[in-house]
């Protein structure tokens, strides 16, 4: 429930990061001014009573953020890809947020399964361990089918946790509230959109009959993809808070030991990460939008596995198209096409000189190329990318939240598996193939075919439409009621000569 209530949880947010010592960590590792390290030692220091005392024997942002709830987990998930941006040591602390928080008993998962499928578990499995990965929202058990002697993995949602995010979300509205007030500078990054667009994501998460769909939805799509691999979703053992899947053994993408200690390529590792992710949000539309460590594997035969649907990310045609070319202007470094993109998207008002745009483009990709990538910023970079973006009134895209969320998150993990990795040279290739494939002639036809079949479910339509347009205007008695008529003809040959010439263009095209 929204309300000032909500208030009490963000001082009681504040004081348990300064009370575990958060707040100095994270200020450090941020490189936040002095004067604002003052300022929040001052404001936050008469109110760390409020705050939670958490679990001693964590360091102190992963005590503060396990403390604080679910929300705040998911928030340090996605730092701990960014050890360019926080550090290497706070990146490293953050790593057990992913799989490796405190899990609930054996006996509730049981009793969840057994109330969301009506079958009981000692029945269905010979065998049905302890946890061996629990994270924000669920934990995930290894059990073994008493029929067929399969292994399989059993995922359960936390007791409680529905609540427990609500709680969460409404205080991030007030915050949001808060923050259109304050800093009218700030509306346009349009606050409360985020957060409904978050809401809606993480509600989506919170059911896994939803999650059961987009595993089967992505391992459909991804079928043919070398080296990657998702397990099949056993249906008759899922439901809304318990999803069952194939259980598939491999070494976690995180650990690197590991990975060098069984003679996988890391180099090879990462490439294929970042070019699997935009392969599957440039041609599929559909993308895997929460690619940490936590999620990924390698398997034994060097495919890589991806765990967790609970977050998927959806992406039209059209958005596809524009993400494509404004991502091959930089890999060309045409500041100026770029820019164009913007424009002609709507995503930068029109207006703004687009001139003046692409020199700012300029300014921020340049430092990028032929550059180490270990002396590049990511923290930097994003801080000049906001200065550029408030400068020319950009609003935030929420249908690219998430699509620039995994980007960031894929690139941390590819960074993280070979740190001098250039995320411009990996996916230059996936980009070009898309680009040639999506837009030129064959790309025309299939737009034209399209919509040739959107008017072909009118085509049987038309006549009735046209009698009814003819009797509507015969009964007006509106001035020159014949002119209208014959305009109502017109415009009925005009959408049957539309019709005709779809079809003739697509008959072209194809010729060639």
């Amino acid at each position: 429930m929204r309300g000032p209530h909500n208030i009490i949880r963000l001082i009681r947010t504040g004081a348990t990061l300064e009370r575990t010592g958060a707040m100095r960590v994270i200020l450090n590792a941020m490189e936040a001014p002095r004067s604002l390290r003052i300022a929040a030692r001052i404001l936050g220091w008469p109110f760390q009573f409020l705050g939670l005392k958490g679990d001693p024997s964590m360091p102190p942002v992963t005590r503060a953020l396990t403390a604080l709830g679910p929300a705040y987990i998911k928030f340090g998930q996605i730092l701990s890809t960014r050890p360019d941006v926080v550090g290497n040591d706070l990146a490293q602390q953050l790593r057990v947020l992913q799989d490796k928080l405190p899990p609930f008993s054996t006996h509730l998962a049981k009793q969840s399964f057994q109330l969301e499928t009506s079958l009981n578990p000692d029945a269905i499995f010979s065998e049905f361990s302890e946890p061996v990965a629990a994270a924000s929202i669920a934990q995930v058990h290894k059990a073994k089918l008493a029929e067929t002697g399969e292994t399989v993995a059993v995922k359960v949602l936390r007791p409680g946790i529905e609540k427990a995010f609500r709680r969460d979300v409404d205080a991030f509205y007030l915050a949001a509230r808060a923050i259109e007030i304050l800093a009218p500078f700030a509306r346009r990054l349009r606050p409360m959109d985020v957060i409904e667009h978050f809401e809606g994501v993480v509600l989506g998460e919170l059911d896994l009959r939803l999650e059961s769909s987009s595993a089967s939805e992505f391992s459909a799509n991804t079928e043919k993809d070398q080296g990657f691999r998702v397990p099949r979703v056993k249906w008759a053992l899922s439901g809304r808070r318990v999803m069952t899947l194939d259980w598939v053994e491999g070494t976690p993408l995180g650990d690197n030991d590991a990975l060098d200690e069984k003679g996988f390529d890391r180099v090879e590792l990462g490439e294929r990460v970042l070019q699997l992710f935009l392969q599957h949000a440039l041609r599929d539309g559909y993308f895997h939008a929460d690619m940490h460590q936590g999620n990924l594997k390698v398997g034994d035969d060097g495919a890589i596995v991806a765990f967790d649907f609970g977050i998927m990310g959806h992406i039209d045609e059209y958005t596809r198209r524009v993400y494509a070319e404004i991502l091959f202007g930089f890999i060309r470094r045409d500041y100026q096409r770029v820019a164009e993109v913007h424009f002609e998207a709507g995503y930068v008002p029109s207006s703004q000189d687009v001139d003046e745009f692409a020199r700012a483009l300029r300014a921020v990709g340049e430092p990028i190329f032929g550059m180490d990538a270990t002396h590049i910023s990511m923290g930097r970079l994003l801080n000049h990318l906001f200065e550029v973006t408030e400068r020319f009134g950009m609003e935030t895209r929420t249908e690219l939240i998430l699509l620039q969320r995994t980007m960031v998150v894929v690139e941390g993990v590819a960074r993280s598996l070979s740190p001098q990795i250039n995320i411009w040279q990996v996916a230059r290739p996936v980009v070009e193939n898309y680009i040639r494939d999506s837009i030129g002639p064959l790309a025309a036809a299939r737009d034209l075919m399209n919509t040739l079949r959107v008017v072909g479910r009118f085509g049987p339509r038309l006549p009735s439409l046209v009698e009814r347009a003819l009797i509507a205007q015969s009964k007006s008695e509106v001035v020159n009621p014949p002119q209208k008529i014959w305009r109502t003809f017109y415009r009925a040959m005009i959408i049957f000569g539309l019709f005709a010439n779809a079809g003739a263009l697509v008959w072209l095209a194809t010729r060639f």
